[in-house]
């Protein structure tokens, strides 16, 4: 029996890519924000553009963080939802720009000419923090387990080339931009297909 013959280690796939950055985004809770009431106009349904009905009475902050997330849950449970294209609307759930809900650690978003929607992908390596530290372990772990899809993009010029958002559902608390699972990574090996 011939003695079995050392393999040297494979080289990446052609699907294998490094150099991206990784942002997360979020749904803003109404419950953890405060600031002036502030009122909201826009669609009261799903398919309407730049609506001017009242959608209601919010905090400022809120409705701040809704612009930047896109998404948010009120305090009555509703989703006041926006996008640069359609500006404010209340919904069922929370909605990324192709008007299909958002699912977590499955949602990402990314400029169709750099993955098109539809493009899975997996993260085989966390890459590091802005600050050149490790990501948190357990934050890293769960980016890894999951399997993410392309079905939402970034607004005109918040994107780029090799740069992923990835939705992490609704925020866990005040201060969620200060937690540990609120990460901007950069040196990201990821894997599509």
């Amino acid at each position: 029996m011939p003695s079995a013959q050392p393999t040297a280690p494979s080289a990446p796939s052609a699907n294998t890519v490094s150099g991206w950055a990784i942002t997360v985004y979020y749904t803003v809770v109404e419950d953890y924000h405060g600031g002036a009431p502030t009122r909201v106009t826009g669609c009261p349904r799903l398919d309407c553009t730049r609506g001017r009905a009242d959608l209601g009475t919010y905090p400022a902050d809120f409705v701040a963080q809704v612009e930047t997330e896109g998404t948010g849950r009120t305090a009555n449970g509703r989703y006041l939802n926006w996008s640069y294209d359609t500006g404010f609307w209340l919904d069922s759930a929370p909605r990324g720009t192709d008007a299909n809900p958002l699912q977590p650690y499955v949602s990402a978003a990314a400029d169709p000419d750099v993955l098109v929607r539809g493009t899975r992908f997996t993260i085989a390596d966390c890459g590091h923090q802005d600050d050149g530290s490790a990501p948190p372990p357990a934050v890293c772990a769960a980016f890894r387990r999951a399997s993410w899809r392309i079905d939402d993009e970034f607004t005109p010029g918040l994107g780029g080339p090799r740069h992923i958002d990835v939705y992490v559902g609704p925020e866990t608390g005040p201060g969620f931009t200060d937690s540990d699972a609120y990460v901007s990574l950069t040196g990201v090996t990821i894997h599509i297909g």
